[in-house]
Protein backbone atom coordinates (compact mmCIF):
# COMPACT_ATOMS: atom_id res chain seq x y z
CA UNK A 1 0.00 0.00 0.00
CA UNK A 2 1.06 3.38 -0.91
CA UNK A 3 0.67 6.15 1.90
CA UNK A 4 -1.37 8.24 1.54
CA UNK A 5 1.39 11.66 1.59
CA UNK A 6 3.33 9.45 -0.94
CA UNK A 7 0.24 9.57 -3.35
CA UNK A 8 -0.54 13.11 -2.53
CA UNK A 9 3.58 13.59 -3.76
CA UNK A 10 3.52 11.77 -6.72
CA UNK A 11 0.48 13.11 -8.24
CA UNK A 12 2.76 16.92 -7.41
CA UNK A 13 5.48 15.24 -9.47
CA UNK A 14 3.22 13.37 -12.14
CA UNK A 15 1.64 17.15 -12.53
CA UNK A 16 4.52 19.31 -12.78
CA UNK A 17 6.31 16.72 -15.10
CA UNK A 18 3.63 15.61 -17.50
CA UNK A 19 4.02 16.97 -21.46
CA UNK A 20 7.89 17.46 -20.32
CA UNK A 21 10.58 16.21 -22.98
CA UNK A 22 12.44 14.29 -19.68
CA UNK A 23 12.92 10.61 -19.31
CA UNK A 24 12.39 9.90 -16.53
CA UNK A 25 11.01 6.88 -13.98
CA UNK A 26 10.02 6.01 -10.50
CA UNK A 27 12.30 3.28 -8.96
CA UNK A 28 13.02 1.60 -5.46
CA UNK A 29 10.86 1.02 -3.04
CA UNK A 30 7.21 3.05 -4.70
CA UNK A 31 8.26 1.86 -8.31
CA UNK A 32 8.32 -1.76 -6.77
CA UNK A 33 4.68 -1.11 -5.02
CA UNK A 34 3.23 0.70 -7.81
CA UNK A 35 4.00 -2.99 -10.13
CA UNK A 36 2.00 -4.89 -6.80
CA UNK A 37 4.66 -5.61 -4.49
CA UNK A 38 3.90 -5.06 -1.02
CA UNK A 39 6.40 -3.25 0.36
CA UNK A 40 6.82 -0.12 2.64
CA UNK A 41 7.39 2.81 1.07
CA UNK A 42 10.15 5.53 2.66
CA UNK A 43 10.91 7.73 0.01
CA UNK A 44 10.37 8.73 -3.51
CA UNK A 45 13.36 7.97 -6.15
CA UNK A 46 13.47 9.33 -9.73
CA UNK A 47 15.87 8.06 -12.12
CA UNK A 48 16.99 10.27 -14.99
CA UNK A 49 20.00 10.89 -17.49
CA UNK A 50 22.15 14.15 -15.85
CA UNK A 51 20.01 16.71 -17.97
CA UNK A 52 17.01 15.84 -16.67
CA UNK A 53 17.84 15.65 -13.37
CA UNK A 54 18.73 19.73 -13.75
CA UNK A 55 15.42 20.04 -15.62
CA UNK A 56 13.22 18.76 -12.74
CA UNK A 57 15.36 20.37 -10.15
CA UNK A 58 14.48 23.65 -12.50
CA UNK A 59 10.90 22.55 -12.46
CA UNK A 60 10.27 21.76 -8.84
CA UNK A 61 13.12 24.52 -7.51
CA UNK A 62 10.37 25.33 -4.60
CA UNK A 63 10.96 21.88 -3.20
CA UNK A 64 14.66 21.43 -3.65
CA UNK A 65 16.44 20.95 -0.28
CA UNK A 66 19.93 19.62 -1.66
CA UNK A 67 20.69 20.74 -5.26
CA UNK A 68 21.72 18.35 -7.92
CA UNK A 69 25.78 17.56 -7.95
CA UNK A 70 27.94 15.29 -8.85
CA UNK A 71 28.13 12.19 -6.12
CA UNK A 72 30.45 9.36 -6.44
CA UNK A 73 30.96 6.25 -3.92
CA UNK A 74 32.42 3.05 -3.91
CA UNK A 75 29.12 1.45 -5.84
CA UNK A 76 27.61 3.93 -7.44
CA UNK A 77 28.02 7.85 -8.76
CA UNK A 78 25.22 9.84 -10.33
CA UNK A 79 24.53 13.55 -10.47
CA UNK A 80 22.28 13.42 -7.18
CA UNK A 81 19.74 15.96 -5.78
CA UNK A 82 16.80 15.89 -3.01
CA UNK A 83 13.77 17.58 -2.74
CA UNK A 84 11.05 17.65 0.30
CA UNK A 85 7.25 17.21 -1.39
CA UNK A 86 5.08 17.90 1.79
CA UNK A 87 7.60 16.08 4.06
CA UNK A 88 7.81 13.50 1.69
CA UNK A 89 11.58 12.75 0.12
CA UNK A 90 12.47 12.76 -3.45
CA UNK A 91 16.01 11.85 -4.03
CA UNK A 92 16.40 12.57 -7.87
CA UNK A 93 19.50 10.47 -9.59
CA UNK A 94 21.05 11.51 -13.45
CA UNK A 95 23.36 9.26 -14.69
CA UNK A 96 23.57 7.02 -12.61
CA UNK A 97 26.57 4.15 -12.81
CA UNK A 98 26.76 1.33 -10.91
CA UNK A 99 30.55 -0.11 -10.63
CA UNK A 100 30.94 -3.60 -12.16
CA UNK A 101 33.09 -6.61 -10.91
CA UNK A 102 36.42 -5.66 -12.61
CA UNK A 103 36.21 -2.28 -10.91
CA UNK A 104 35.28 -0.11 -14.34
CA UNK A 105 31.98 1.82 -14.36
CA UNK A 106 29.15 0.96 -16.14
CA UNK A 107 27.50 3.40 -18.96
CA UNK A 108 25.25 5.90 -17.68
CA UNK A 109 21.64 3.98 -17.40
CA UNK A 110 19.48 4.92 -20.13
CA UNK A 111 15.89 4.89 -18.59
CA UNK A 112 14.11 4.41 -21.69
CA UNK A 113 15.89 1.10 -22.31
CA UNK A 114 14.16 -0.46 -19.24
CA UNK A 115 11.04 2.09 -18.31
CA UNK A 116 7.42 0.53 -18.75
CA UNK A 117 4.26 2.15 -17.91
CA UNK A 118 2.09 1.62 -15.03
CA UNK A 119 -1.94 2.16 -14.46
CA UNK A 120 -2.23 4.03 -11.33
CA UNK A 121 -5.34 6.19 -10.05
CA UNK A 122 -5.65 6.97 -14.17
CA UNK A 123 -2.92 7.72 -14.95
CA UNK A 124 0.24 6.44 -16.46
CA UNK A 125 3.31 6.60 -14.36
CA UNK A 126 7.02 5.44 -15.62
CA UNK A 127 8.76 2.98 -13.48
CA UNK A 128 11.95 0.82 -14.33
CA UNK A 129 11.00 -2.99 -14.61
CA UNK A 130 11.35 -4.90 -11.97
CA UNK A 131 13.62 -7.45 -13.72
CA UNK A 132 15.74 -4.51 -14.48
CA UNK A 133 15.70 -4.09 -10.76
CA UNK A 134 17.21 -7.28 -10.10
CA UNK A 135 20.31 -7.13 -12.23
CA UNK A 136 20.91 -3.05 -10.50
CA UNK A 137 20.58 -4.32 -7.10
CA UNK A 138 22.63 -7.41 -7.51
CA UNK A 139 25.19 -5.20 -9.39
CA UNK A 140 25.19 -2.90 -5.96
CA UNK A 141 25.57 -6.29 -4.11
CA UNK A 142 22.27 -5.54 -2.21
CA UNK A 143 21.00 -9.44 -2.26
CA UNK A 144 18.17 -9.06 0.13
CA UNK A 145 16.44 -6.77 -2.46
CA UNK A 146 17.53 -9.04 -5.57
CA UNK A 147 15.53 -11.92 -3.24
CA UNK A 148 12.53 -10.50 -2.41
CA UNK A 149 11.99 -9.15 -6.30
CA UNK A 150 12.65 -12.64 -7.96
CA UNK A 151 10.23 -14.17 -5.33
CA UNK A 152 7.66 -11.69 -6.41
CA UNK A 153 8.39 -12.18 -9.97
CA UNK A 154 8.35 -15.94 -9.85
CA UNK A 155 4.98 -15.70 -8.25
CA UNK A 156 4.07 -12.94 -10.53
CA UNK A 157 5.11 -15.69 -13.45
CA UNK A 158 3.42 -18.50 -11.94
CA UNK A 159 0.39 -16.96 -11.28
CA UNK A 160 -0.15 -15.71 -15.17
CA UNK A 161 0.29 -19.21 -16.47
CA UNK A 162 -1.86 -21.19 -13.76
CA UNK A 163 -4.88 -22.50 -15.69
CA UNK A 164 -6.74 -22.28 -12.71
Amino acid sequence: MIPPEHQHALRILLDGLSGQAISWAVTGSLGFALQGMDVPVHDIDLQTNRIGAYQIEERFHSYLVRPVAFSPSDKVQSYLGRMEIDGIVVELMGDLQKRLKDGAWEAPVNVDDYKIFVAWQDRQVPVLSLEYEVQAYRLMGRMEKVKLLEEFLKRKHSQSTSFD
